[in-house]
């Protein structure tokens, strides 16, 4: 399998199949594929459709073979970017809620649940996270454009809420109270703020969705009040 992610802040995953390969995306997920592909949709057991409707995906997944080779194509379901990432037995992924595009290989798409109440309340990310584990390549959407770190050992990195996409499973979530009554108050950054600690690999988002739907709305309830 081939594959290139175009167009820019509103992108597309197009992927070359050869004869016999497979790949899968959630249910209406595809945008447009060659005659060659055909679709199986298969739900993985009652337990596992369910941990996917808690983390804001479809119930069902779709197969999508190639009896000859061709192309296949998921375009992204809100401006930003795609991001491959390459998953190992030794290395699962852990991602928000609804960041699952498409995945080539054997991966496992399951839910992640925070332990720590803190972390699931105030952190920004809510209890239920989505993990990647298996070999092969998973296709997660970006809100915005993505930046990378390594974080190690005995370190970490403090995120405001909503701008973690992504980050390998040897790292830990926990939230960090803001200091300072006048900080709280007046430093528009709330009360918490997430803390992801090392060692790992994460990656971060420019635009999340909810700071977009926030930034849009006064302009949205103008037009409505308006007409």
């Amino acid at each position: 399998m081939n594959y290139r992610i175009e167009g820019g802040n509103l992108p597309v995953l197009l992927c070359q199949l050869e004869a016999g390969e497979s790949i899968m995306c959630e249910g209406g997920s595809m945008s447009w594929m060659d005659d060659e592909i055909e679709m199986q949709t298969k739900g993985g057991g009652v337990g596992k459709m369910f941990g996917r409707m808690f983390t804001g995906e479809s119930l069902f997944q779709n197969i999508y073979h190639a009896n000859k080779a061709g192309e296949i194509a998921f375009a992204s379901s809100f401006p930003g970017s795609i991001r491959a990432i390459e998953v190992t037995p030794d290395r699962p992924v852990i991602a928000q809620k609804s960041a699952f595009l498409a995945s080539f290989g054997n991966i496992d798409v399951s839910v992640f649940f925070q332990k720590k109440l803190k972390s699931g309340i105030f952190g920004g990310e809510g209890f239920l996270m989505q993990k990647f584990s298996g070999t092969g390549i998973v296709f997660i959407e970006i809100d915005g454009s993505s930046v990378e770190y390594d974080i190690p050992a005995g370190d970490c990195k403090v995120i405001d809420t909503g701008y973690l996409a992504a980050m390998d499973a040897s790292c830990s979530i926990d939230t960090r109270t803001v200091k300072g009554v006048k900080n709280v108050l007046f430093g528009g950054e709330g009360l918490f703020n997430t803390v992801v600690k090392g060692p790992g690999h994460v990656i971060l988002q420019t635009m999340p969705i909810v700071k977009t739907a926030m930034a849009i709305d006064p302009y949205i309830t103008k037009v409505s009040a308006g007409n």
